[in-house]
């Protein structure tokens, strides 16, 4: 499930790697990609000490601080604001100057790094790379930005349209999340195959499915007079919740009794989307719930008659994974990358076809066996999806770029 294999030979002591990783996204989102570094780190913190030497690098700009689950990495935080930090790392890539500003203590770990082990790697974990004088490792998630311009905020696409092509050329080793986003990667920007590793994400070992007494609170609490259906994630166009207002309405046209209930804080472009129900003459059969406890998720998840993605895109998929471990059938788009993910243990349909969404979800809804198969099934296929999996084929990544650093260009951060 992952790229072709790199070396995981056993290190010692002697040879642990100093990787410096940018956790942005873990201390400033909530999203997507904040679980793939919260995850990703403390992994690597909890499994693979013997290889890496990690330290955590952050801008300050919200104020937040990084999770509990990161408190044993040694922290280097930034004091930039939120534009100044993203523009001056374009620039450095633009001009080639060092980018990362003068820190006595940052600098103090670069040395001893390159005292001990000749390199640090630099990991950026979304898609902004300053240019430093290191092996780089960037993490690319998607380019919804580039597929589907209509779904971001204008001065958002004019940065990632610049940037992000430039920083893919400029990495010395690119991780990506999902086969589709590679082929993204390749086609859209040319970058060499071989330059680019694809290595899955996982999901948390939390996420099973939840005792009745707690899906039964979760139905009281939010949904007490129907069953209803789940939708999980940001509140954006591309996630396509406009379909899912079509279907309930058919659904319910048909005698269904189906309420939609929607997780996820917002993100941009969403309210004349958010606008839709009423006009559809759903004002009480969608509930925006925002962000949720994760005991609430958890169970919502495990009671939901179905679950559905039917994105226009997506770089991975968290929730399609995060409901088949809870045990909901899944009705998910057949866009991107989500096929991929979901394999054969859910109904796939184009996110362009409302009827035969609202028909997937009769077919789970009328046929229990069916809609039990697609539960066991899904259970099997979230178990694929690992984080120590993932955290050692990241190892392998970051190993592999330092080797070639080594051999190409001394050592500094």
């Amino acid at each position: 499930m992952s790229s072709p294999a790199l070396s995981h030979a056993p290190t010692n002591a002697a040879s642990r790697l100093p990787v410096l990783m940018d956790i942005g996204p873990a201390v400033h989102q909530r999203a997507g990609l904040s679980r793939y570094t919260i995850n990703l780190a403390a992994d690597l913190l909890a499994h693979c000490q013997d290889s890496v030497n990690l330290a955590i690098l952050y801008n300050r700009h919200s104020g937040h601080t990084p999770p509990q689950s990161l408190a044993a990495a040694p922290a280097y935080p930034l004091r930039m604001g939120r534009y100044a930090w993203r523009l001056s790392a374009l620039a450095s890539q633009v001009f080639l100057f060092p980018h990362l500003p003068a820190n006595s203590r940052l600098a103090a770990f670069g040395k001893a790094a390159a005292a001990t082990s000749g390199h640090v790697v630099y990991h950026a974990t979304e898609h902004l790379l300053p240019n430093v004088a290191a092996p780089t490792v960037l993490t690319i998630h998607d380019l919804i930005f580039r597929r589907y311009p209509q779904h971001h905020t204008l001065t958002n696409r004019a940065f990632l349209n610049v940037a992000v092509p430039l920083f893919a050329r400029r990495a010395d080793a690119i991780i990506a999340v999902s086969r589709h986003t590679k082929r993204d990667l390749v086609e859209q920007y040319r970058v060499p195959d071989e330059k680019v590793h694809v290595i899955y994400e996982g999901i948390d070992e939390s996420f099973k499915p939840a005792p009745q007494s707690e899906q039964h609170r979760v139905r009281m609490q939010y949904s007490p007079d129907a069953p209803y259906l789940l939708m999980v994630g940001t509140l954006e166009p591309r996630k396509n919740h406009a379909a899912a207002f079509r279907a309930l309405a058919a659904l319910r046209q048909s005698g269904y009794p189906h309420r939609l209930l929607i997780v996820g804080g917002d993100g941009w472009l969403f309210s004349p989307v958010r606008q839709l129900p009423a006009t559809l003459g759903l004002d009480n059969q969608v509930s925006f719930l925002g962000y949720v406890s994760h005991a609430d998720l958890l169970a919502l998840y495990s009671a939901a008659d179905c679950f559905l993605a039917p994105s226009l895109y997506e770089g991975f998929g968290f929730p399609v994974l995060e409901a088949m471990a809870c045990g909901a059938p899944v009705v998910c788009s057949d866009a991107s990358s989500l096929p991929e993910i979901a394999g054969n243990a859910a109904l796939i349909v184009s996110p362009h076809d409302d009827a035969g969404l609202a028909n997937a979800i009769r077919l789970v809804l009328d046929q229990p066996q069916f809609a039990a198969r697609l539960r066991d099934l899904g259970r099997q296929r979230s178990a694929m999806f690992r984080w120590d999996a993932c955290a050692a084929e990241t190892v392998a990544v970051y190993r592999h770029v330092a080797n070639l650093a080594i051999a190409s260009r001394p050592p500094v951060l």
